[in-house]
């Protein structure tokens, strides 16, 4: 018995992350070697943040740029929720190794995994998504009616809390097994056309 849930928790709670942009159980510097720990901790786990199960890394506390346009309907403040919680490794400035208390790490994002503070040039997350959104935009689909691809509505099965997140679009558990830790393929578009009508 126990054998069969550790086999069902494997296929389903760790989604495809061994062997993923976020299997981090080979690194030098995860001196534990366990695949989850650099995120989650089972014990003494952070719960600042809503939506962060056993949070084990160190937050970002960075001030970003913000995402702004001429043709963004939206609001953006500050990213907030999961969208935070990737920014704590992707913001280029907190090191990867801080997890488990430790805040003095030496590894750090680079290259084109590292969003940085500047938020400007990058899809803007952290605002909310609703009917009223999509009908002042023209150019966005209903999230309470319009279907996700995954099943339900936009709203049921791709926002966080009403609001656009970084997980809105990707899994950082790989779940989907699409590249860039993507929810839904984007071959020929097709995740941003879920949310966008041009």
């Amino acid at each position: 018995m126990i054998s069969f849930i550790i086999c069902v928790f494997s296929q389903s709670g760790f989604g495809q992350i061994s062997g993923s942009e976020h299997d981090f159980s080979a690194e030098l510097w995860n001196t534990s070697g366990e695949m989850c720990i650099v995120c989650h901790a089972p014990h003494n786990a952070d719960v600042s943040i809503a939506d962060a199960p056993l949070w084990n890394h160190q937050i970002t506390t960075q001030v970003f740029t913000l995402y702004t346009s001429s043709t963004f309907d939206g609001v953006a403040g500050q990213p907030d929720a999961s969208s935070k919680l990737c920014l704590s490794c992707h913001d280029g400035v907190t090191a990867v190794d801080n997890f488990g208390g430790e805040t003095a790490g030496t590894e750090f994002i680079t290259g084109a995994r590292n969003i940085d503070v500047d938020l400007s040039d990058d899809h803007p997350v952290s605002f909310t998504y609703n009917t009223a959104l999509a009908t002042a935009d023209g150019g966005l689909k209903d999230p309470a009616t319009d279907p996700s691809g995954l099943g339900g509505t936009i709203n049921a099965d791709m926002l966080i809390g009403g609001k656009m997140q970084c997980a809105s679009c990707h899994d950082v558990h790989n779940t989907a097994g699409e590249a860039h830790l993507l929810r839904l393929s984007n071959a020929s578009s097709a995740l941003c056309l879920t949310c966008h009508i041009k």
